[in-house]
């Protein structure tokens, strides 16, 4: 009876799962894809040093002006081409509302982010999976047809596979009457931005997170990048929720962040050199390794295999993230952390696959 109270169809949605965040700070936390390193110096200053106590009682600026501006001062483009939301899921869920629920069915891939079923069961979407082909990767041509919409990941999650700006831009002219979302998350350790492809494609929204390339998860911002109808479109519904939703200090703390370029791609340059090494390292223990631009490696272990692997290196406090869903089931997802933590990883993987050999 815990649900007699509930509107009808909440009992039947299946909630996003996300990754284990311990209460132990002792064990190495390689499954939620979060960065190694501590944000940059100008936002860490900013946060130690900041009078907010105005900022504090006042209600925050509701159109994010300063972080609109810095965001898009950083990537070629005018503020009216931003929207700020808390997260990239928020972002997202706006989006879903805002563009997808329409009679057609959205597409995506049939291994993707598992928060794009989540948000269709919510909002009432109808949705169609094109399968990955053998190597994970997409087949841009499944996209096309009838279509509501299309959403993917680039890179994609949890396979760290890419799509060239060439085929994102094959697929915008596939569906020019429908909203193509290029959930960018995970491409400053390696892609090519579709940014770049906004001035010239109106049904583009390309959509990123301060919390992986920026270290900045704690602070839960996102933000989407279009030509204005659509941003206009995505204020229209948060301004029909909530018209308050980056609190003060976020944009600020957001605003010096997006600001220190120098620092950004140093750190991503270490998160990739580390997971070029981490990658020959697991080959040669004999994983299978999708090739990831991804600040994560999706890897499929030997015997005793992905499950047994996971659970083991539990109980040595390393998480990572195992996936019980078709054709992954066999793979570990694997955060990158610091060279050390790798190397720990590594040595507990060999460990383990001797022990059972």
């Amino acid at each position: 009876m815990s649900g007699a109270f509930w509107s009808p169809g909440l009992g039947q949605l299946e909630p996003y799962t996300p990754g284990e965040q311990p209460d132990s700070g002792t064990c190495i936390k390689l499954n939620t894809n979060e960065n190694p390193y501590p944000p940059s110096p100008r936002a860490l200053a900013l946060l130690t040093s900041g009078d907010f106590a105005n900022a504090l009682r006042r209600y925050p600026d509701p159109e994010s002006c300063q972080l609109r501006t810095a965001i898009a001062h950083r990537y070629g483009l005018k503020p009216a081409q931003v929207f700020v939301g808390n997260g990239s899921d928020e972002v997202l869920a706006l989006s879903f509302y805002s563009f997808f629920r329409r009679p057609e069915p959205l597409l995506f891939a049939d291994i993707t982010y598992s928060f794009y079923p989540v948000y269709c069961q919510l909002f009432g979407i109808t949705n169609r999976a094109a399968p990955l082909k053998e190597d994970f990767t997409i087949e841009v041509r499944d996209f096309a047809g009838r279509a509501g919409g299309v959403i993917i990941p680039n890179p994609n999650a949890p396979t760290g596979c890419y799509l060239s700006l060439e085929n994102i831009e094959a697929l915008l002219q596939l569906q020019p009457n429908r909203v193509v979302i290029i959930d960018e998350a995970y491409i400053d350790f390696g892609g090519e931005s579709a940014i770049s492809l906004i001035n010239r494609y109106p049904n583009l929204l390309v959509i990123h997170t301060l919390s992986k390339s920026y270290a900045l998860a704690g602070l839960r911002l996102g933000f989407a990048m279009g030509q204005e109808p659509l941003i206009q479109g995505l204020l229209r519904a948060k301004n029909s929720f909530n018209p308050y939703p980056i609190d003060a200090i976020a944009q600020q703390v957001a605003t010096a962040a997006i600001g220190d370029k120098a620092w950004h791609a140093d750190n991503c340059g270490k998160v990739i050199a580390t997971r070029k090494r981490s990658e020959r390292a697991l080959q040669a223990l004999g994983f299978t390794v999708i090739p990831s631009r991804a600040n994560f490696i999706l890897a499929k272990p030997p015997a005793p295999g992905a499950e047994a692997l996971y659970l083991a290196l539990r109980k040595r406090d390393i998480l990572v993230r195992y996936f019980d869903q078709p054709r992954i089931r066999d793979y570990l997802r694997i955060s990158i952390g610091t060279d050390v933590e790798m190397d720990q990883l590594i040595g507990n993987c060999k460990e383990i696959l001797a022990s059972q050999s």
